[in-house]
């Protein structure tokens, strides 16, 4: 993971990020994007190309894949690695990440302390379960399984990768006039989704953007705190509305079914205390403002975008 200094704005800007935000320096998993692998050869059978299977298909490839190769990423504190999956299917990367520390008390690098420190493999896969409640669709298939006889989090090497956020303010690189809005679609989303999960970790190597702009994210160890106030409200500006409406119909029972394996019933609960100020937010803000002036949709189009990403 990069230790970016800057958060993205809509338009391809860049804002300060949020005091709360103060631990991407003590970061430590590796970006994805790095060395993405490339696109595969115009008219290959979807059977046979990785990118092109769908996401319960990309999930069965990386639980139950061989890894044929793996190497340590040695950017960050992590030592996550990067392998290479094979089966009678094909051939794909993957990165791997088995941290899991927690500690009473933790000092950050610029000094600043938290309580109940955890950063952990697990709350990758508790983000990509909820992006898929959620019916969002912008974190890579993730699944568990061992690896050396640990447990880990193996999330699908990103296809057809142009570049990470960081790299794109380096380039000092706007999104094309056409992908604009929808550009600052997925930063809304982004957003709302860190504010939800209590990210403390969210940096510029880790927001993904392909050949086609579109945003995934990635990397996960640090977020699922179990406060209750939101990290930045000031990050809640605009929401898609199909996430507004899933978020709505989180409920208890259902994310303890489905995330109590990876989070603890401190963490549940935080999570959901913040979901209700967000729906409250965008409630009184769309009443206040109109519906249209605070809603949009994009998430409907996305999971009904290119093949293999539904």
């Amino acid at each position: 993971m990069s230790s970016g200094s800057r958060s993205t704005s809509p338009s391809g800007s860049t804002r300060p990020l949020a005091a709360l935000a103060r631990f991407l320096a003590a970061a430590g998993a590796a970006v994805l994007a790095f060395g993405a692998v490339p696109a595969p050869p115009a008219g290959q059978d979807p059977a046979t190309d990785p990118a092109a299977w769908s996401r319960e298909e990309k999930e069965d490839f990386l639980r139950t894949a061989d890894i044929v190769r793996s190497e340590v990423i040695t950017e960050g504190t992590t030592r996550s690695a990067r392998a290479t999956l094979r089966d009678g299917r094909g051939t794909h990367d993957a990165h791997i990440q088995s941290i899991d520390v927690a500690a009473a008390k933790f000092e950050g690098a610029g000094g600043q302390w938290e309580l109940n420190f955890r950063d952990t493999y697990k709350f990758n896969l508790a983000a990509y379960i909820l992006d898929r409640l959620l019916g969002m669709n912008m974190i890579p298939a993730t699944v568990e399984r061992k690896v050396d006889k640990r447990p880990a989090a193996v999330t699908w090497w990103i296809d057809d990768v142009l570049m990470d956020e960081k790299e794109r303010l380096r380039r000092q690189e706007k999104p094309p006039v056409s992908e604009r809005d929808r550009w600052n679609r997925q930063i809304h989303i982004v957003r709302v989704f860190d504010q939800l999960i209590a990210n403390k970790d969210r940096n510029l190597g880790n927001i993904v953007i392909t050949r086609s702009w579109d945003i995934w994210i990635i990397d996960h160890t640090r977020a699922f705190r179990p406060y209750r106030e939101l990290l930045d409200p000031d990050d809640l500006v605009r929401c898609d509305r199909a996430l507004l409406e899933g978020m709505r119909r989180l409920d208890k029972r259902t994310l303890v079914e489905r995330l109590g394996t990876y989070l603890t019933n401190m963490e549940i609960e935080g999570l959901l205390a913040r979901r209700d100020r967000i729906v409250k937010f965008f409630d009184d803000k769309a009443a206040r403002e109109g519906a249209d002036a605070v809603l949009y949709d994009y998430l409907v189009g996305r999971r009904a975008g290119p093949a293999g990403t539904d």
